[in-house]
């Protein structure tokens, strides 16, 4: 999985490319610790992401939780098959989802 971070002022973009999963989680929840303390404000680009599994999921959720606390975390351009996995999942009702 590649990431491509990218700060702009306060606002934390980070866009994914390939599939988060067990093995490439642990990549984007260093990742994102390493972003989130400045940032008040995070947006996950998914535009390249082909596959997200629990372990993303998991990663995401705490992300969501420390972002809540600011201004939010959303996630943009998902495709429908991640897209889907929100939906079976919940995570639909709980990310701002664009």
């Amino acid at each position: 999985m590649k990431i491509i971070k990218n700060m702009n002022g306060t606002a934390l973009t980070v866009a994914l490319e390939g599939r988060l999963d067990t093995t490439t989680a642990p990549e984007l929840e260093q990742a994102l610790k390493e972003g989130m303390d400045a940032a008040t404000e995070l947006t996950l680009d998914f535009e390249k992401l082909d596959y997200i599994s629990s372990a993303g999921l998991r990663v995401l959720l705490s992300a969501h939780k420390v972002m809540s606390k600011k201004n939010g975390l959303k996630v943009v351009n998902a495709n429908e098959m991640v897209k889907e996995v929100f939906d079976v999942t919940g995570f639909a009702d709980i990310l701002d989802i664009e």
